[in-house]
């Protein structure tokens, strides 16, 4: 069994934010869901008195097409709060109706008068880890190309479908959050089934260095870019493009486009309950990736909204 949703926290961590999450694009094109069920410094409590700090979080965020984005976020205590043993597989989170195991999740929230609830179960034939530094955090994957079905209703509003949507279920952890980050996800569904995927990872370390992995999983094999340079990037309107080479003499070109009105903030705590910054996120942004192999056409993969680009901090 694939060991990237493995729990690394322990409920004794004082300072450290452990999340797993789920980016849904729907099948109809009507928009897409962003789920997130976090702990956050379990043994302080959480960041009390803060709105945010809840040690035991669950996410909602609805991306529609026709409206501006909406988020819910609901915070829970420990008491109730049921987490497998740290490196044990499968792994499970519970607190109350909300729960992720390795392969489905559900969720019940009510805030603000809204009330959004979902039962998802998700396959894949992809995984991967972008970054691994131990102690100090990762970012993994453990369903790349997921394919999900279920159900998702949303004050009265059903979706529903057998396929429901496809997406990406990953798995983030660290002492804090870094200072400044981006982070890219595509789904490309392919003609003849399957599908193809492009992630990518940028992000800063001391002494001014940047951290950066892409991968592209197309017609089942693993493009690892090496060398990856960023030809342009724009946090306000939400744009980056960069490109890479293989070691097998592949290059690969990317431009992700998440601009519009789609983009949509995001309040994440620091681990160390200083206060909170903001994270763009729009989890509907246009992809375009072209794979140059030798002696072969060019071949271009697309999508208008299968995309999910995320930028963190400033940088």
């Amino acid at each position: 069994m694939d060991s990237r949703n493995q729990v690394f926290s322990t409920l004794s961590a004082r300072r450290r934010y452990e999340v797993w999450f789920v980016r849904l694009g729907l099948a109809n094109g009507s928009g897409a869901w962003w789920l997130r069920y976090l702990l956050m410094n379990p043994g302080r409590g959480g960041c009390a008195p803060d709105r945010l700090g809840s040690p035991v979080q669950v996410w909602a965020a609805w991306f529609q097409k026709a409206a501006e984005a909406k988020s819910f976020i609901q915070g829970f205590p420990l008491q109730g709060f049921q987490l497998s043993a740290r490196g044990v597989s499968p792994f499970r989170f519970r607190v109350g109706e909300n729960t992720i195991g390795e392969d489905s999740c559900r969720g019940h929230l009510q805030v603000d008068g809204h009330e959004v609830s979902w039962d998802l179960r998700y396959r894949s034939t992809f995984s991967v880890t972008l970054s691994d530094r131990g102690w100090i955090g990762f970012s993994r994957t453990a369903h790349s190309d997921a394919v999900f079905a279920g159900r998702i209703t949303l004050d009265g509003r059903v979706f529903e479908g057998q396929p429901l949507g496809f997406g990406i279920q990953g798995h983030n952890c660290g002492y804090r959050h870094r200072s400044f980050w981006v982070w890219t996800h595509a789904y490309f569904p392919r003609p003849a089934g399957g599908a193809s995927t492009f992630e990518a990872l940028l992000y800063n370390m001391p002494l001014g260095l940047m951290a950066r992995k892409a991968v592209l999983w197309h017609q089942g094999k693993e493009y690892v870019l090496r060398n990856l340079r960023e030809e342009a990037r724009d946090r306000q309107r939400m744009q980056w493009n960069l490109r890479g080479s293989t070691r097998d003499g592949c290059s690969v070109e990317a431009a992700i486009d998440g601009s519009g009105r789609l983009i949509h903030p995001l309040p994440y705590l620091r681990t160390d309950c200083s206060g909170s910054f903001e994270v763009a996120n729009n989890s509907l942004a246009r992809a375009t990736v072209r794979l140059h192999r030798p002696a072969a056409p060019v071949e271009v993969l697309e999508t208008v909204d299968g995309a999910v680009l995320e930028i963190g901090g400033q940088g």
